[in-house]
């Protein structure tokens, strides 16, 4: 299966020493995919940024149903933020990717009716070594302290987006601390190529923690 950048980023989040996504990543989730969504289209030269808005350079919609959802929101009406864009329906982004993922057979989500609100989160991942090797890839992407500009940009991104969102099953708060120079230049780097992206997802993430919630409502 060739993932899209979001269904990558999905995957990512799954704990494969726990077998589960952890509920602490829950409230960011849907901000980290449509981030994911608007990197791809952007690095892949759909969009690009113009006073701190995202404008489409091409006029194509993107083949993939979830990019073309969140391409769409970008195009309607005049250029909206970034952080409108990544906060605007986040609370429906899990499900449209993880239906995705379900029918290319890369998740089996759980069957039946549970009395546990987080259960409709959780699926079986059916290729756990697939994606222990994806998140060893971009936490040695993050951590390596390699130049950015030597690095595959997709996993640039991955551990940016992974990092700016909160993501704990990828990066703990005190390798982040840790390796806080590396991650540093990979920020940096990253807004080089998609300014104010990365800014907004930070910003979406902890309003709707602020909040105690809202998804992006």
């Amino acid at each position: 299966m060739n993932e899209t950048l979001p269904q990558r980023l999905y995957l990512l989040g799954y704990d494969v020493d726990k077998g589960t996504f952890r509920a602490v990543d829950l409230q960011g989730r849907g901000q980290l995919l449509r981030a994911g969504a608007l990197a791809e289209m952007a690095v892949g030269g759909l969009l690009c940024e113009e006073d701190g808005k995202a404008v489409p350079s091409a006029g194509s919609p993107p083949g993939d149903a979830f990019l073309a959802e969140v391409w769409g929101d970008v195009t309607a009406g005049k250029p909206r933020s970034w952080f409108t864009l990544v906060h605007h329906k986040a609370y429906e982004a899990e499900s449209a990717v993880r239906e995705q993922l379900a029918a290319a057979g890369a998740v089996t989500p759980a069957e039946g009716r549970s009395l546990n609100p987080l259960s409709t989160h959780q699926v079986t991942v059916n290729d756990v070594d697939g994606v222990k090797a994806l998140r060893d890839r971009v936490r040695d992407t993050a951590l390596s302290g390699a130049d950015p500009a030597s690095l595959l940009l997709d996993d640039v991104v991955m551990a940016v987006l992974a990092a700016a969102s909160d993501e704990f099953s990828v990066f703990g708060l005190k390798e982040r601390f840790r390796h806080r120079r590396a991650l540093g230049a990979l920020d940096t780097y990253f807004d080089g190529v998609v300014p104010g992206l990365r800014t907004a997802l930070r910003a979406s993430v902890g309003s709707s923690r602020a909040y105690g919630g809202g998804w992006g409502k």
